[in-house]
């Protein structure tokens, strides 16, 4: 008789732990399909990050294309295209800037492949870009230290013009410090200033 209550006893034992272990098995099912269904959300959620980053990409290249390249049309006789490309290297996004010019089957590197004068530009526009870009927008105020220097005389003239109609455009100040009279030929007002016994005088 005790050999059968110890059997009956282990039985219930074991009907205890199978209950125990059905109910946890319900548990585990129920957090497999919840998981499950946030990462169906999750992987939505990623794809609509991914769709915005791309749409946002494109936007940027258009913005800062469109101002560079108007910058150097309104300026350059023979003027190049900025190309914007945004690439994935190494886990990361990245831009690319390049120049390309009709009849060009190669993009050109600005730093390495251009004169002075067209980066000059190209480094003005983006800022202008850059600055377009902020929301909000800092101060409506630029400094320009020695801008477009590189750039020929001529061409200089038709830059100060460029500098007078974006100031109206963007109500934009520009501030610039040059030693090259052909930029000052569209500014509001002009100083210039001397040096007379280590003493800064502006006239």
């Amino acid at each position: 008789m005790e050999n059968i209550k110890d059997i009956r006893d282990w039985l219930q034992e074991k009907k205890g732990e199978q209950t125990l272990l059905l109910k946890d098995i319900g548990t585990l099912t129920s957090e497999v399909k919840i998981a499950g269904k946030l990462q169906r959300q999750h992987e939505k959620a990623l794809e609509i990050v991914k769709l915005v980053g791309l749409e946002t990409q494109k936007q940027l290249q258009f913005h800062i294309s469109n101002i560079t390249s108007l910058a150097m049309e309104s300026v350059l006789d023979n003027p190049y295209k900025l190309d914007v490309s945004f690439v994935e290297r190494r886990d990361k996004t990245e831009c690319d800037l390049t120049f390309t010019r009709d009849g060009m089957e190669e993009k050109l590197n600005p730093l390495n492949a251009t004169g002075g004068g067209v980066v000059d530009i190209a480094s003005f526009a983006l800022r202008i870009a850059s600055w377009s870009l902020e929301n909000p927008r800092s101060n409506n105020v630029m400094l320009l230290d020695e801008p477009m220097r590189f750039l020929s005389k001529d061409n200089q003239e038709k830059a100060s013009l460029m500098l007078k109609e974006l100031s109206k455009k963007l109500n934009l100040q520009f501030i610039i410090i040059t030693h090259e009279e052909n930029l000052t030929i569209h500014a509001d007002k002009i100083f210039t200033t001397s040096i007379k016994n280590g003493v800064t005088k502006v006239n």
